[in-house]
Protein backbone atom coordinates (compact mmCIF):
# COMPACT_ATOMS: atom_id res chain seq x y z
CA UNK A 1 0.00 0.00 0.00
CA UNK A 2 1.30 3.32 -0.94
CA UNK A 3 0.28 6.30 1.24
CA UNK A 4 0.98 10.18 0.17
CA UNK A 5 0.58 13.30 1.96
CA UNK A 6 -1.70 15.62 -0.93
CA UNK A 7 0.03 19.08 -0.89
CA UNK A 8 -3.48 20.62 -2.63
CA UNK A 9 -7.00 19.31 -3.57
CA UNK A 10 -5.37 19.20 -7.35
CA UNK A 11 -2.66 16.68 -5.87
CA UNK A 12 -5.62 14.81 -3.97
CA UNK A 13 -7.59 14.36 -7.22
CA UNK A 14 -4.98 13.68 -9.58
CA UNK A 15 -3.96 10.79 -7.05
CA UNK A 16 -7.50 9.25 -6.83
CA UNK A 17 -8.27 9.46 -10.84
CA UNK A 18 -5.06 7.12 -11.69
CA UNK A 19 -6.78 3.97 -11.19
CA UNK A 20 -5.44 2.71 -8.45
CA UNK A 21 -7.80 1.81 -5.59
CA UNK A 22 -7.43 4.85 -3.20
CA UNK A 23 -8.74 6.12 -0.47
CA UNK A 24 -8.82 9.36 1.33
CA UNK A 25 -8.00 9.79 5.16
CA UNK A 26 -8.95 12.85 6.85
CA UNK A 27 -10.10 11.69 10.11
CA UNK A 28 -9.60 7.94 9.52
CA UNK A 29 -12.13 6.57 11.96
CA UNK A 30 -13.85 4.40 9.45
CA UNK A 31 -11.20 4.04 6.97
CA UNK A 32 -8.77 2.59 9.56
CA UNK A 33 -11.38 0.47 10.85
CA UNK A 34 -12.26 -0.98 7.44
CA UNK A 35 -8.83 -1.81 6.64
CA UNK A 36 -8.34 -3.61 9.65
CA UNK A 37 -11.51 -5.54 9.15
CA UNK A 38 -10.61 -6.13 5.79
CA UNK A 39 -13.15 -5.07 3.47
CA UNK A 40 -11.76 -2.34 2.00
CA UNK A 41 -8.08 -2.43 1.93
CA UNK A 42 -6.35 0.23 -0.72
CA UNK A 43 -3.73 0.43 -2.67
CA UNK A 44 -3.05 3.81 -2.17
CA UNK A 45 -3.87 5.83 1.08
CA UNK A 46 -4.12 9.72 0.34
CA UNK A 47 -3.61 11.89 3.31
CA UNK A 48 -5.72 15.31 2.86
CA UNK A 49 -5.37 16.53 6.07
CA UNK A 50 -2.19 19.04 5.33
CA UNK A 51 -4.19 20.67 2.47
CA UNK A 52 -4.78 24.26 3.03
CA UNK A 53 -7.96 25.20 4.17
CA UNK A 54 -9.20 21.30 4.75
CA UNK A 55 -8.71 21.93 8.67
CA UNK A 56 -10.42 25.78 8.77
CA UNK A 57 -13.81 26.58 10.13
CA UNK A 58 -14.33 30.06 8.08
CA UNK A 59 -16.89 32.53 8.56
CA UNK A 60 -18.71 32.78 5.04
CA UNK A 61 -21.80 35.15 3.86
CA UNK A 62 -23.00 35.36 7.42
CA UNK A 63 -22.65 31.36 7.92
CA UNK A 64 -19.81 28.92 7.97
CA UNK A 65 -17.52 26.51 5.94
CA UNK A 66 -16.31 23.50 7.48
CA UNK A 67 -13.39 21.96 6.01
CA UNK A 68 -12.95 18.07 5.04
CA UNK A 69 -10.09 17.33 7.96
CA UNK A 70 -12.15 19.56 10.91
CA UNK A 71 -12.58 16.74 13.51
CA UNK A 72 -15.88 16.74 15.88
CA UNK A 73 -14.15 18.25 18.95
CA UNK A 74 -13.30 21.53 16.84
CA UNK A 75 -16.28 22.46 16.05
CA UNK A 76 -17.40 21.60 19.43
CA UNK A 77 -14.75 24.32 20.44
CA UNK A 78 -16.04 26.83 18.13
CA UNK A 79 -18.59 28.87 19.84
CA UNK A 80 -19.57 30.97 16.62
CA UNK A 81 -20.90 27.88 15.05
CA UNK A 82 -21.93 25.98 17.61
CA UNK A 83 -24.11 29.26 18.56
CA UNK A 84 -25.39 29.30 14.70
CA UNK A 85 -25.71 25.91 14.39
CA UNK A 86 -26.18 24.01 18.22
CA UNK A 87 -28.07 21.42 16.14
CA UNK A 88 -25.59 20.29 14.14
CA UNK A 89 -22.72 20.90 16.22
CA UNK A 90 -24.34 18.09 18.55
CA UNK A 91 -24.88 15.94 16.38
CA UNK A 92 -20.70 15.28 15.04
CA UNK A 93 -20.35 15.27 18.83
CA UNK A 94 -22.23 11.85 19.05
CA UNK A 95 -20.06 10.31 16.55
CA UNK A 96 -17.87 8.12 18.76
CA UNK A 97 -15.99 8.75 21.73
CA UNK A 98 -13.87 11.52 23.09
CA UNK A 99 -10.57 10.11 21.55
CA UNK A 100 -12.50 9.80 18.46
CA UNK A 101 -14.13 13.07 18.45
CA UNK A 102 -10.57 14.47 18.39
CA UNK A 103 -10.05 12.68 14.57
CA UNK A 104 -13.61 11.91 13.59
CA UNK A 105 -14.66 14.24 10.68
CA UNK A 106 -18.30 15.37 9.79
CA UNK A 107 -17.30 15.08 5.78
CA UNK A 108 -16.15 11.56 6.65
CA UNK A 109 -19.69 10.59 8.38
CA UNK A 110 -21.21 11.98 5.53
CA UNK A 111 -19.00 10.13 2.77
CA UNK A 112 -18.76 7.33 4.64
CA UNK A 113 -23.01 6.69 3.30
CA UNK A 114 -24.29 5.28 6.55
CA UNK A 115 -28.02 5.57 6.82
CA UNK A 116 -27.76 5.73 10.21
CA UNK A 117 -24.50 8.31 10.22
CA UNK A 118 -25.23 11.14 12.99
CA UNK A 119 -24.24 14.67 11.16
CA UNK A 120 -26.34 13.62 7.88
CA UNK A 121 -29.82 14.46 9.27
CA UNK A 122 -28.81 17.47 11.48
CA UNK A 123 -26.74 18.76 7.71
CA UNK A 124 -30.36 17.94 5.60
CA UNK A 125 -32.42 19.87 7.90
CA UNK A 126 -29.55 22.89 7.75
CA UNK A 127 -30.07 22.96 4.04
CA UNK A 128 -26.38 22.33 4.38
CA UNK A 129 -23.91 22.53 0.75
CA UNK A 130 -20.75 20.40 -0.06
CA UNK A 131 -18.48 22.05 -2.17
CA UNK A 132 -16.97 19.27 -4.36
CA UNK A 133 -13.19 18.73 -6.28
CA UNK A 134 -13.16 16.76 -9.04
CA UNK A 135 -11.17 16.32 -12.18
CA UNK A 136 -14.01 18.82 -13.69
CA UNK A 137 -13.31 21.30 -11.33
CA UNK A 138 -14.90 22.78 -8.72
CA UNK A 139 -19.01 22.02 -8.11
CA UNK A 140 -21.65 22.60 -5.42
CA UNK A 141 -24.47 20.56 -4.20
CA UNK A 142 -27.09 20.26 -1.92
CA UNK A 143 -26.08 17.45 0.76
CA UNK A 144 -29.63 16.39 0.41
CA UNK A 145 -28.89 15.67 -3.02
CA UNK A 146 -25.84 13.24 -2.88
CA UNK A 147 -26.88 10.89 -0.85
CA UNK A 148 -27.54 7.48 -2.62
CA UNK A 149 -27.75 4.41 -0.85
CA UNK A 150 -26.00 2.52 2.46
CA UNK A 151 -22.56 2.97 1.88
CA UNK A 152 -23.38 5.05 -0.96
CA UNK A 153 -22.96 8.53 -2.08
CA UNK A 154 -23.10 10.55 -5.85
CA UNK A 155 -19.76 11.25 -6.10
CA UNK A 156 -18.27 10.98 -9.29
CA UNK A 157 -15.07 9.11 -10.52
CA UNK A 158 -11.91 10.97 -8.60
CA UNK A 159 -14.23 13.34 -6.45
CA UNK A 160 -13.67 14.64 -3.01
CA UNK A 161 -15.71 16.75 -0.57
CA UNK A 162 -13.12 19.54 0.36
CA UNK A 163 -15.45 21.65 2.77
CA UNK A 164 -19.69 22.14 3.64
CA UNK A 165 -20.81 25.35 3.88
CA UNK A 166 -23.45 25.81 6.52
CA UNK A 167 -25.96 28.59 5.63
CA UNK A 168 -26.28 32.01 7.84
CA UNK A 169 -29.66 32.37 9.58
CA UNK A 170 -32.17 34.32 10.27
CA UNK A 171 -33.46 35.81 13.05
CA UNK A 172 -35.80 33.37 15.53
CA UNK A 173 -34.76 30.41 14.24
CA UNK A 174 -33.04 27.36 15.92
CA UNK A 175 -31.88 23.59 14.73
CA UNK A 176 -31.34 20.23 16.74
CA UNK A 177 -30.61 16.86 16.64
CA UNK A 178 -32.40 13.40 18.54
CA UNK A 179 -31.59 10.31 17.98
CA UNK A 180 -32.32 7.06 19.90
CA UNK A 181 -29.98 3.99 20.42
CA UNK A 182 -30.00 1.00 23.15
CA UNK A 183 -27.26 2.13 25.32
CA UNK A 184 -26.58 5.48 27.01
CA UNK A 185 -23.38 6.66 24.65
CA UNK A 186 -20.88 5.08 21.93
CA UNK A 187 -24.07 3.47 19.95
CA UNK A 188 -25.38 3.72 16.42
CA UNK A 189 -29.03 5.33 16.04
CA UNK A 190 -31.99 3.19 15.74
CA UNK A 191 -34.04 6.11 14.77
CA UNK A 192 -33.13 9.78 14.64
CA UNK A 193 -34.66 13.19 13.58
CA UNK A 194 -33.18 17.11 12.88
CA UNK A 195 -35.53 19.73 12.74
CA UNK A 196 -34.36 23.42 11.54
CA UNK A 197 -37.23 25.92 12.51
CA UNK A 198 -37.68 29.74 11.78
CA UNK A 199 -40.36 31.81 13.69
CA UNK A 200 -42.28 34.61 12.99
CA UNK A 201 -42.47 38.17 15.55
CA UNK A 202 -45.98 36.11 17.10
CA UNK A 203 -44.04 32.26 17.41
CA UNK A 204 -45.50 30.64 14.91
CA UNK A 205 -43.40 28.55 12.93
CA UNK A 206 -42.31 30.31 9.32
CA UNK A 207 -40.56 27.52 7.85
CA UNK A 208 -39.59 24.11 9.00
CA UNK A 209 -37.28 21.20 7.82
CA UNK A 210 -37.56 17.97 8.82
CA UNK A 211 -35.08 15.18 8.44
CA UNK A 212 -34.65 11.53 9.23
CA UNK A 213 -31.52 8.71 9.71
CA UNK A 214 -31.89 5.36 10.24
CA UNK A 215 -34.59 4.66 9.30
CA UNK A 216 -34.48 4.64 5.20
CA UNK A 217 -31.48 2.93 3.04
CA UNK A 218 -30.52 7.38 3.34
CA UNK A 219 -31.26 10.43 5.33
CA UNK A 220 -33.97 11.25 4.18
CA UNK A 221 -36.39 14.72 4.00
CA UNK A 222 -39.63 14.83 5.04
CA UNK A 223 -41.31 18.08 3.49
CA UNK A 224 -45.11 16.71 4.85
CA UNK A 225 -43.52 16.56 8.11
CA UNK A 226 -42.11 20.44 7.86
CA UNK A 227 -45.40 21.18 6.10
CA UNK A 228 -46.87 20.57 9.40
CA UNK A 229 -45.56 22.54 11.91
CA UNK A 230 -45.73 25.62 9.55
CA UNK A 231 -48.04 28.49 10.93
CA UNK A 232 -48.50 26.54 14.46
CA UNK A 233 -46.80 28.27 17.86
CA UNK A 234 -46.17 24.11 18.23
CA UNK A 235 -49.38 22.97 19.74
CA UNK A 236 -49.95 19.48 19.99
CA UNK A 237 -51.87 18.75 17.00
CA UNK A 238 -49.27 20.15 14.40
CA UNK A 239 -46.91 18.15 16.62
CA UNK A 240 -49.09 14.93 16.30
CA UNK A 241 -49.05 15.26 12.37
CA UNK A 242 -45.62 16.15 12.30
CA UNK A 243 -45.11 12.82 13.82
CA UNK A 244 -47.56 11.19 11.12
CA UNK A 245 -45.44 12.18 8.75
CA UNK A 246 -42.00 11.07 9.51
CA UNK A 247 -43.80 7.52 10.26
CA UNK A 248 -45.32 7.56 6.63
CA UNK A 249 -41.90 8.61 5.21
CA UNK A 250 -40.16 5.70 6.84
CA UNK A 251 -38.90 2.69 5.03
CA UNK A 252 -36.17 0.79 7.91
CA UNK A 253 -35.13 -2.37 7.82
CA UNK A 254 -36.16 -5.36 10.84
CA UNK A 255 -33.17 -6.10 12.93
CA UNK A 256 -31.65 -7.07 15.83
CA UNK A 257 -30.98 -3.11 17.57
CA UNK A 258 -34.68 -2.33 16.72
CA UNK A 259 -37.63 -3.43 14.56
CA UNK A 260 -39.85 -1.79 11.37
CA UNK A 261 -42.66 -1.15 13.82
CA UNK A 262 -40.36 0.30 16.44
CA UNK A 263 -38.28 2.17 14.46
CA UNK A 264 -41.23 3.96 12.89
CA UNK A 265 -42.69 5.39 15.78
CA UNK A 266 -39.62 5.86 17.37
CA UNK A 267 -38.76 8.26 14.34
CA UNK A 268 -42.02 10.25 15.05
CA UNK A 269 -41.00 10.58 18.54
CA UNK A 270 -37.43 11.94 18.20
CA UNK A 271 -39.13 14.16 15.43
CA UNK A 272 -41.31 16.18 17.59
CA UNK A 273 -39.10 15.83 20.68
CA UNK A 274 -36.12 18.02 18.79
CA UNK A 275 -39.36 20.32 17.25
CA UNK A 276 -39.97 21.26 20.58
CA UNK A 277 -36.13 22.28 20.92
CA UNK A 278 -35.43 23.77 18.28
CA UNK A 279 -39.07 26.02 18.69
CA UNK A 280 -37.26 27.13 22.49
CA UNK A 281 -33.98 27.59 20.66
CA UNK A 282 -35.56 29.91 18.16
CA UNK A 283 -37.12 31.93 20.87
CA UNK A 284 -40.47 29.91 20.72
CA UNK A 285 -42.31 29.51 24.65
CA UNK A 286 -43.64 26.50 25.25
Amino acid sequence: MRYVVAKDSREAVALLNTGENARLLAGGTDVLVQMKLGNKAPSLLVDIKAIIGFSDISAENGGFRIGAAVSGAEMGEHAGLKAMWPGVVEAVELIGSTQVQGRATMVGNLCNGSPAADAVPAMLAAGAVARIEGPSGTRDMQVADLLEGPGKTKLGKAELISSVYLPARPERSGDAYLRFIPRTEMDIAVASAGVNLVLDENGCVLEATVALGAVAPTAVMVPNAGAALVGSPLEEQALEACAAACEAACNPIDDKRGTVEFRTKIAGVMATRAAKIAYTRAGGQL
